[in-house]
């Protein structure tokens, strides 16, 4: 049994609010980069080459990527052979929110109650995910939310019936009912099964794949490929001034579900599609 004393999760977690959203993470530049060099719109185009500007400003004089820092979504992933000392988990990883946003000068963009909507001045409390795993480690993911992309969001709760089919036309109606909200190009993060929060979690968990990685599920890669194709094709372009780069990647995570359902979530980002990681 190993011990870790959860202040040192609050100052990881400091960290990689910070870093998450001071720089992108090599992989979602990469994609970016490359979809400059096919874009065929002019505008589209310039739109992209100010968004790498603005990547190369953020990381240079250490300021954030976004105004919108998000809300701060947390995954933990908790080995079984982990003793956590020292007090709370959850009051840890906010003391890790409160001072990340803080110490980054960050934008704080929590309120206290969705109705009375009073800002609770330092980002807290975050959104926290919990995965009990194998070995003696804890695995963190810092993943902030802006919420013009999180807004244009959806979960459908489609019949077995309508089929492959049917999550393709629920995915491309909730791109293109997104459109320029979102601050597109966008990375698509996709849950298909389980049951109504499940398919939620698991689109969310989608976004934070690897930009260039694709299913090891044969039929799920060649769904992956071909929507991200469909959405690019849509015309919706850059910032949605037209163009041929709506979409930057499209990830899809499947879990087994009821046999009287299908559900499907399409979480949707922007082409700051932040998150920063590390393990103790």
């Amino acid at each position: 049994m190993r011990e870790i004393e959860v202040s040192r999760i609050a100052e990881r977690i400091r960290d990689l609010c910070i870093e998450a959203n001071y720089t992108l993470s090599e992989d979602m530049r990469d994609v970016l980069r490359e979809a400059g060099a096919r874009e065929r719109s002019p505008l589209g185009r310039q739109v992209l080459d100010k968004l790498e500007d603005n990547l190369e400003i953020a990381a240079q004089d250490e300021i954030p990527i976004c105004q919108d820092t998000g809300m701060a979504v947390v995954f933990l992933e908790i080995g079984q052979e982990v003793h956590l000392t020292g007090g709370s988990i959850e009051e840890a990883v906010n003391e890790g929110v409160r001072r990340g946003y803080a110490e980054g000068y960050l934008r704080k963009s929590v309120v206290d109650d969705p109705l009375l909507r009073r800002n609770t001045k330092d980002n807290t409390p975050a959104v926290i995910h919990y995965k009990i795993t194998d070995g003696e480690s804890v695995r963190i993911t810092v993943a902030p939310k802006g919420f013009g992309s999180e807004n244009m969001s959806r979960v459908f709760m489609l019949k077995p019936a309508d089929g492959e089919a049917g999550v393709r036309q629920a995915i491309l109606a909730a791109v293109q009912d997104a459109g320029p909200n979102a601050c597109p190009p966008m990375v698509v993060g996709v849950g298909i099964g389980g049951t109504f929060e499940k398919c939620a979690e698991l689109a969310k968990r989608a976004l934070l794949l690897p930009a260039d990685v694709h299913s090891e599920l044969p039929h799920i890669r060649a769904m992956e490929e071909e929507v991200l194709e469909s959405i690019n094709r849509t015309g919706i372009g850059p910032a949605g001034l037209g163009g041929s780069t709506t979409a930057l990647a499209l990830h899809i995570l499947t879990y087994p579900t009821h046999i009287a359902g299908l559900p499907v979530a399409v979480n949707i980002c922007c082409h700051v599609n932040r998150h920063a990681s590390c393990e103790i």
